[in-house]
């Protein structure tokens, strides 16, 4: 009995100091809060999506996702060799040339019109609070903040761990100019250290003007929110950036849903659209997109040109890891939307995106 009842009370002993690990963050206070607290879009104590969003699809039940869990996890769920990557000197790159590079998952570097932009970088091999959990694939962490040069412009679209990473965006501190990311998460940045004056916080629809010819607006996104036990006390995001000759559409995590017609209707058409296309499931078919849907919401964006990211890093979903791409490819053919797929670390030319190579195919 004694034994029972000191474990029942370790229990939330150690979830309390595990939450209060400076990895987990800082709710919002003080302004901060006096603003979420007055947005349109923060109700019932939490940030809301613009239509019903369930964790769970509402024809699921919880004995059907603990049996898929244990039983319908692909073998293939992970690439059995190291993954394929190009080691680019991101600190001698043309500055006149308009590039882009992939890291794999939603990490990814972007040099326009001179700028240099970094959207949600994991270097630290997992995304998770923990190192032994969520590890990258093997072949994919073959950059580290330390490859970087000083960057003009941190996207971070939303809190969760496979998007804001610690480690990472401490080791990455000194050489940000600027961070603009989602009203509430600025919190977590400020308490790791970052000066308040360098966090740009936005709720969707509204704007910031960045350097001449730069600006960036917040568009709504179908997810959620959190570190810790308590969602949604920061809002999710997807970005529109506009600079001197390109428009980019940074798609964050989102479920599919009308904002995306919305958003190509107000601020289409976009050279380039990154959208997820991984770590989906029937389960929790509102907050991710299915592949299909993926090139859905591209056409709807009015995109010219589809890449599709939240693959090819991490399993955080029971499909096989190139299932991902080899749908959105297939359905993106068979729509005729142009698209992009390069290696991780490929050098991607913005003004000429090439033959593309399916470059998986050759992986178990």
């Amino acid at each position: 009995m004694y034994i029972i009842l000191s474990i029942m009370a370790l229990i939330p002993v150690s979830a309390f100091i595990i939450l209060n690990q400076t990895n987990f963050g800082t709710p919002s206070a003080g302004e901060r809060l006096r603003r979420i607290q007055k947005s349109s879009n923060f109700r019932d104590g939490q940030f809301q999506n613009l239509s019903f969003t369930p964790t769970f699809a509402e024809d699921v039940s919880k004995f059907e996702m603990i049996r898929d869990g244990i039983f319908k996890i692909s073998k293939r769920k992970a690439p059995a060799t190291d993954l394929p990557s190009v080691k680019t000197n991101l600190k001698s790159l043309d500055p006149e040339k308009d590039v882009l590079v992939w890291f794999g998952h939603s990490s990814y570097f972007m040099q326009i019109d001179g700028k240099k932009i970094l959207v949600d970088p994991v270097f630290s091999g997992h995304a998770s609070p923990f190192s032994f959990m969520v590890k990258s694939f093997k072949g994919s962490d073959i950059y580290s903040p330390e490859d970087f040069p000083l960057i003009d412009y941190l996207v971070i679209t939303h809190d969760h761990w496979d998007h804001l990473d610690y480690k990472t965006v401490l080791k990455l501190k000194s050489k940000i100019g600027m961070v603009i990311t989602s009203l509430g998460a600025g919190a977590h940045l400020e308490h790791w250290g970052f000066d308040p004056k360098s966090i740009v916080e936005l709720d969707w629809n509204e704007h910031a003007a960045l350097d001449s010819g730069f600006q960036v607006t917040a568009t709504p996104g179908r997810h959620f929110s959190g570190r810790g036990f308590k969602r949604n006390q920061s809002i999710w995001c997807s970005f529109v950036l506009q600079t001197p000759s390109k428009k980019i559409f940074i798609g964050g995590d989102s479920g599919y849903d009308t904002h995306f017609a919305k958003i190509g209707a107000e601020h289409g058409p976009f050279d380039l659209t990154l959208l997820e296309c991984g770590q989906y499931n029937k389960s929790w078919k509102y907050i991710h997109m299915m592949p299909e849907q993926t090139v859905q919401a591209a056409i709807d964006l009015k995109a010219k040109t589809l890449m599709p990211v939240h693959w090819g890093k991490f399993a955080l979903a029971l499909h096989a890891w190139d299932e991902p791409i080899e749908r959105v490819t297939k359905e993106a053919h068979q729509l005729n939307v142009p698209i992009i797929h390069p290696v991780i670390g490929e050098t991607v030319d913005l003004d000429d995106f090439g033959v593309q190579k399916e470059w998986w195919k050759a992986i178990n």
